[in-house]
This record gives C-alpha cells, sequence and structure tokens, in this order.
C-alpha cells in the first residue's frame, strides 16, 4: 500500500516516495548525495543535473515531517540528504 504510520497517522506515498523513504531510512544517519539516491532508484542512465530527488524529498518533508515538531529529513548543505538517527 506504500503507507507509512507516524504518531499513529497512516501516511499514504506513491511508489516512489516509498522507494525514496526506505532508501533513506535503511541508510539513516548517513548522507546521501542527490547522485547516490539517483543510482540506486533511478539508474545510472538519468540525467544527473535532475532535480528529481528534491521534489521527491520536499513532497515526503509535506507528508511525513510537517506536521510534526520532530523532523525525520534533514538537508546537509552542500552534500545532500540524512534521515535523522532518533536516540
Amino acid at each position: 500500500t506504500h503507507e507509512v504510520v507516524r504518531a499513529g497517522k497512516r501516511i499514504e506515498l506513491s511508489r516512489k516516495e516509498h522507494e525514496v523513504l526506505v532508501f533513506l531510512m535503511r541508510n539513516a544517519g548517513k548522507v546521501l548525495t542527490r547522485d547516490r539516491i539517483l543510482e540506486a532508484l533511478w539508474g545510472y542512465d538519468f540525467q544527473p543535473a535532475s532535480n528529481v530527488v528534491d521534489v521527491y524529498i520536499r513532497s515526503l518533508r509535506q507528508k511525513v515531517d510537517d506536521p510534526h515538531s520532530v523532523k525525520l529529513l534533514e538537508t546537509v548543505r552542500g552534500s545532500g540528504y540524512r534521515m535523522r538517527l532518533l536516540s
């Protein structure tokens, strides 16, 4: 169903949003460059100058992070994105 649950609320995601979220979760705590995410989820022949990763991250933030005070998706300026580890 490509849904996640946060704070007891179900969040419906598209197939690709789900793939991006799962990839970030599997690599939680690691900074992932846009190129690394593109290679892993779209393949090597995808245009590296594309902003598709940014678009999906923005969409995930709206669905997963915006309603909550604790943000899970972090931008590491000049490097990429990271899923925050919660202690």
